[in-house]
């Protein structure tokens, strides 16, 4: 099996209200479409194709050569971004995997997962679901007698249904994440209807699912065992609680990794930081960008450390060290700052 991964990321982000594009915004330490790239750069056999707009000069800046590119001229929905693919995705893998660009802490374990169970069962769709909050916008997941996928349905499409209350009680969401049978996807693809959306015409790409059943074909949903990686980023609200995920997320990786972390709640880590077996980091500190903290050691409160390299030992409490190296067994006073230098000695900084 060979997998191709589409990222959707055509979308500017008005809901953000900003002049950046939604997916540029940093989150987690880097902006957010990085997240989820290098995700699907680890998981793809060909490099991730990405789906853009007009003016994604500053996206293919950031990444360039490692993705390739697909413009969406006409923002005529999810379905259509897909369609843009076809002529650079047909015929060359057996597997496809679409992911939205602004889901940063969706996870290479989970496509692998999706990509397996496609590859086992011979669906035509294996999609990512989630069980949460019945008055979410997500759509629902509508499953037959047999517990298959037989339907994702819209809240809107919902509400128009003779039983709304039903199908807005159903608790499996939809993700937003699919593995299609490549074959059977750009067979399929350019068929899709096209809707009557708030902002226009669109082609749906959740229409594919009722394509298949349709078909009599086989579609499968894999549930998520970890909420926070289904979490979008549409908006600055939203950016904050993919934020707190993140920490959340570094913060149980270290814990468990043998770090102490006096108060999560108040320490800020990035997703790249290292940090070394037995060290203690205090309430207030930052830890930015790729720096890499040894054993032993004792950060904050109150410190910054970005982009920095701390030995083995040391003892670094209310100060700020920005691309800076500091040697094993050295102690820095409070309220240093240190930019662009690499320290020596293993005593009390001057």
């Amino acid at each position: 099996m060979t997998l191709s991964i589409i990222l959707l990321a055509a979308g500017h982000g008005t809901r953000m209200n900003s002049k950046t594009q939604k997916i540029l915004h940093a989150v987690g330490g880097k902006p957010m479409i990085m997240h989820l790239f290098e995700a699907a750069e680890a998981t793809a056999d060909k490099r991730p194709l990405l789906i853009v707009g007009a003016g994604a000069d500053a996206l293919q800046n950031l990444l360039g050569d490692r993705a390739d590119y697909a413009v969406q001229a006409e923002k005529l929905g999810t379905g259509h971004a897909v369609m843009m693919a076809k002529p650079h995705q047909q015929g060359g893998s057996s597997q496809v995997i679409v992911a939205y660009g602004d889901m940063p802490l969706l996870k290479a374990e989970t496509m692998r997962r999706l990509a397996d169970q496609q590859a086992k069962s011979g669906a035509a769709i294996v999609m990512l679901s989630l069980m949460g909050d019945p008055d979410t916008s997500f759509g629902r997941v509508v499953r037959d007698e047999n517990g298959r996928v037989s339907e994702i349905i819209e809240v809107a499409e919902a509400k128009r249904r003779p039983n709304p209350a039903d199908y807005l009680s159903i608790p499996e969401l939809n993700a937003g994440v699919y593995c299609f049978d490549a074959d059977w996807l750009w067979d399929n693809i350019n068929n899709l209807p096209i809707r009557q959306a708030r902002s226009g015409q669109e082609y749906y790409l959740t229409d594919m699912v009722e394509t298949a059943v349709s078909q009599e074909k086989l579609v499968e949903a894999l549930i998520s065992d970890d909420a926070d990686e289904c979490l979008g980023a549409g908006t600055r609200a939203e950016m904050v609680d993919v934020e707190k995920a993140f920490r959340r997320r570094a913060n149980g990786r270290l814990l468990a990794q043998g770090v102490t972390i006096v108060d999560p709640d108040n320490c800020y880590i990035d997703q790249d930081v290292i940090v070394g077996q037995d060290t203690v980091i205090w309430p207030g500190t930052y830890l930015q960008g790729k720096t890499a903290v040894g054993k032993n050691c004792s950060i904050g409160p109150n410190t910054v450390l970005n982009n920095a390299t701390i030995g083995d030992g040391c003892t670094i409490a209310q100060a700020s060290i920005t691309r800076a190296t500091v040697p094993t067994g050295m102690t820095i006073k409070p309220f240093t700052t240190i930019n662009n230098e690499q320290l020596t000695g293993s005593s009390d900084n001057p």
